[in-house]
């Protein structure tokens, strides 16, 4: 029989392209099982396989459990430990006490019990092989062949047995395929399924885009150009972001290729999504700018605080700048991470005067000065009485017509305004008063409500609005209560 062990793990290891350790722990599984059931599962086995000449042993084993310990189901499996150490003095709860068997022939084994065993290891092994090969090559653009076609998701067939999806929405606008096609796209997920694990695979994303460019562009692969950000609007525009490490290498020529060759193959490759290729710049308004094109922008706002840009454009661009159904402004915003507002100059000019004549009033009331002195201010570029307080006196002191004795009692003038408005803000919030339907929220409880009222969380829809880190600031409890109740007052989001 040893010989006949041999040869199983032998063509079975060969056929399945697995380790022989595999096989011979799926045999002494089976062997296991098999032996178990002639004893009608009235005791545990374990079985051994000696791995250069085939042959095995079996062994019936006793865990060792505690003497205070109930036992309901296979009683023959287990030891109580005061019996066990009359066995081996040294046992300790939880090990093993064997006793030698006589083995079944594997000839005789249940054949169908042996065969479930073995292919269920055989296909986990399977399994683990393809989670560990593929796991490596997330974020790799693979090939595969059309294999079926399910509710409109793409099954690819990988080779060797391996599937790969492509969601419906991770397709490249109304694109199609047929059965046998070979389709290229972007492996973003390896998911270990009930069914086995599965390949999620995407057309649609970024970094699809971007890893087309690298096999495109030999430049990028080289590390003479660099890809800084992409944004896409899937099947129909994206822009994508380049810098030179070479100063003598044109960045946006290299990707467009001669003639366009090298972006026309990126853009078939994407049903026909164009693309523009813009320069990075580390000037974060310049780079915005180059995102903007082809609208030219004639000047600009900038608000760090919010993170925003106000962008002014001639009146004959602004539809151009906005762009069909908002794509060019969107694909600039997410190009460069800022949050862009397009408008004309006009408009433009509109609002900064209205802003300016809101700052100049909150000026001349907060700080008690003519309406002279408000426009120096606003003019010097200053948007709030914080930094009226707390910007260094030096800076101020270069204001043309500014002295020590100007620049002291502003800046004392701007710390009692501003502590004032603390006082009224930490009254208001102290007589602040739950909703009812924070109140009734479930989780929640009158001591946090008043507490989350009091932080100006007054509503439901206010601690909807939180984040998790922004609940555990207010009141004191866990990370996963927190979240859990912010999910609960998002509940109407989603009905």
């Amino acid at each position: 029989m040893s010989k006949e062990v041999l040869a199983v793990v032998e063509i079975m290891a060969n056929e399945k392209g697995v380790e022989k350790e595999i096989i011979f722990d799926a045999i002494e599984a089976a062997l296991a099982t098999a032996t178990r059931k002639s004893y009608d599962d009235e005791i545990d086995v374990r079985v051994s396989i000696n791995r250069h000449t085939g042959d095995y042993e079996t062994f019936r084993r006793w865990e060792v459990i505690e003497d205070a310990t109930l036992i309901e189901d296979n009683v023959g499996w287990y030891i109580r430990e005061m019996d066990a150490v009359d066995v081996d003095p040294n046992i300790e709860v939880g090990e093993f006490i064997e006793e030698q068997i006589e083995s079944i022939d594997f000839g005789r084994i249940g054949a169908q019990t042996a065969k479930q065993v073995i292919i269920q290891k055989v296909r986990e092994a399977e399994r683990k092989k393809v989670v560990e090969t593929y796991s490596k090559r997330v974020g790799e653009i693979l090939t595969g062949q059309v294999k079926r076609i399910d509710r409109g998701d793409v099954i690819l067939d990988m080779g060797d047995n391996v599937d790969a999806v492509i969601p419906r929405n991770q397709l490249v606008g109304r694109e199609s395929f047929r059965m046998g096609d070979r389709v290229r796209a972007y492996l973003q997920e390896v998911s270990f399924r009930p069914r086995g694990p599965q390949l999620f695979m995407s057309r649609a994303c970024k970094e699809m885009l971007i890893e087309l460019f690298k096999i495109e562009v030999p430049e990028i692969s080289d590390d003479l150009i660099d890809i800084m950000s992409a944004a896409r609007d899937v099947g129909f525009r994206a822009k994508i972001a380049v810098r030179a490490n070479d100063p003598r290498l044109d960045p946006i020529g290299a990707c467009v290729g001669m003639r366009g060759g090298r972006v026309q193959a990126v853009t078939n490759e994407l049903n026909g999504e164009r693309i523009d290729i813009i320069m990075w710049d580390p000037n974060d308004a310049q780079f915005v700018i180059n995102a903007m094109a082809p609208a030219e922008v004639t000047s600009i706002m900038v608000d760090e605080d919010k993170h925003t840009m106000d962008l002014a454009v001639e009146d004959e661009q602004l539809s151009q700048a906005i762009g069909k159904n908002g794509q060019n402004i969107r694909l600039a915003s997410e190009l460069t991470g800022w949050e862009l507002n397009v408008m004309t100059q006009s408009e433009m000019a509109e609002k900064h005067e209205t802003e300016s004549k809101d700052q100049m009033d909150v000026f001349i009331n907060a700080l008690d000065v003519d309406e002279e002195m408000a426009v120096v201010l606003v003019e010097e570029g200053f948007t709030s009485l914080e930094e009226v307080a707390y910007v260094p006196a030096t800076e101020m002191l270069e204001i043309d017509g500014f002295d020590e004795d100007i620049v002291s009692e502003l800046k004392q003038r701007a710390k009692d305004a501003l502590l004032t408005q603390a006082i009224a803000e930490e009254e208001k919030a102290a007589l602040a008063e739950p909703a009812e339907d924070l109140l009734n929220l479930e989780g929640m409880t009158p001591e946090m409500a008043k507490q989350l009222a009091s932080k100006g969380v007054i509503t439901q829809e206010d601690l909807a609005e939180l984040g998790t880190d922004e609940l555990l600031e207010y009141v004191e409890m866990n990370e996963d209560a927190a979240a859990e109740l912010i999910m609960k007052a998002r509940a109407p989001w989603f009905e």
